[in-house]
């Protein structure tokens, strides 16, 4: 067990889709549709530079959230739905090989990314990517998934980094 409760460890293993809410140079939410990824401690997330603002938007302003609300992106018994606040860094001092270190995760979750990985001469921008680090600080839980009722909330302030 890491440093989260284990029903939302349960979701972010087994999300496919969580989304991950950043800051614009506006100070206005924008929200990005990525696939989390947990070992315990961090939530990374990795995002191609092509066409991708968010990781501007991170450097500028590290306090990001990152929900998971998608019923059919989660692949557990019972849905619930939570929500991570928490403050990222961007690592993208390697964009070719950097993001790698994340792959065992990315594997076990999606074993698609193989195919993909296949295709890396094919598609060399989608391969240029930066990896976010989220640091828990706080959680939300909605045990039954309904948003109408008031989550459960965790403070995890000496979590993460």
């Amino acid at each position: 067990m890491g440093i989260l409760p284990q029903p939302i460890e349960e979701l972010l293993d087994t999300a496919l889709v969580g989304e991950l809410t950043v800051l614009n140079e506006h100070g206005r939410p924008v929200t990005h549709p990525l696939i989390p990824l947990y070992d315990g401690r961090l939530i990374y997330l990795t995002s191609s530079i092509l066409f991708s603002r968010k990781l501007e938007h991170i450097k500028a302003n590290p306090k990001v959230s990152l929900s998971i609300s998608d019923p059919n992106a989660v692949s557990v018994e019972r849905f619930r739905r939570a929500t991570i606040q928490g403050d990222a860094i961007v690592d993208d001092a390697d964009l070719h090989a950097g993001w790698e270190r994340v792959l065992p995760i990315w594997r076990k979750k999606e074993p698609a990314i193989d195919f993909f990985l296949g295709k890396r001469v094919a598609l060399p921008l989608f391969f240029e990517r930066g990896v976010i680090e989220i640091a828990p600080r706080r959680a939300f839980l909605w045990e039954d998934g309904d948003t109408s009722k008031a989550p459960q909330v965790f403070e995890l302030l000496e979590a993460g980094r």
